[in-house]
């Protein structure tokens, strides 16, 4: 068995709403402070367009990019043409960092070709019924199991109050 686990971290609204017209539907700031602490000291693997819609490489973290566009170049990001290839690097990346962790952070198109490759989510359930562009199914409850869930009371810079949830996975995929 791999020592590096593939987690994908998401924020999925009750209706499975995760992005609208490339963007996050909400403002979650306590969600950000999450997402920070979990992803600190690890490889992330997300698309262009969830790059471009953070806007730079985020400190602390290596950013690894997806992209079939080969003029994209950005100092402090590493650009894989796959995500076969992004997997590899950072399999590389965390083991020279000495953590066991991948982070894949969207967007629909990473997770759903990450999703069969995954040991674990972070699921932070968002308290609201956005419109939006782009979803995310729940675990199927089939081959993921809950491991914990911590609360993210709604504070002064939160649209609403949301959920993390940890599953990992029970059952590999068929």
């Amino acid at each position: 068995m791999d020592p590096i686990k593939i987690s994908l971290i998401v924020a999925v609204a009750e209706n499975g709403v995760i992005g609208r017209n490339g963007q996050l539907p909400w403002r979650l700031s306590s969600d950000l402070k999450t997402f920070r602490r979990l992803t600190m000291g690890k490889p992330m693997v997300m698309g262009r367009r969830t790059f471009e819609s953070i806007g730079k490489p985020l400190d602390g973290r290596d950013n690894i990019v997806v992209t079939r566009d080969p003029n994209f170049d950005v100092s402090g990001v590493s650009v894989c043409g796959s995500v076969a290839d992004a997997l590899t690097l950072a399999r590389v990346l965390a083991l020279t960092r000495g953590t066991d962790e991948i982070m894949i952070v969207g967007g629909a198109a990473v997770y759903d070709l990450t999703l069969p490759l995954a040991d674990r989510i972070y699921f932070t359930r968002v308290h609201a019924t956005p419109d939006g562009d782009r979803a995310f199914a729940s675990p199927d409850l089939e081959i993921w199991k809950e491991v914990s869930r911590e609360a993210l009371p709604k504070g002064d810079r939160d649209d609403h109050e949301a959920t993390l949830i940890v599953f990992e996975r029970a059952m590999p995929e068929s």
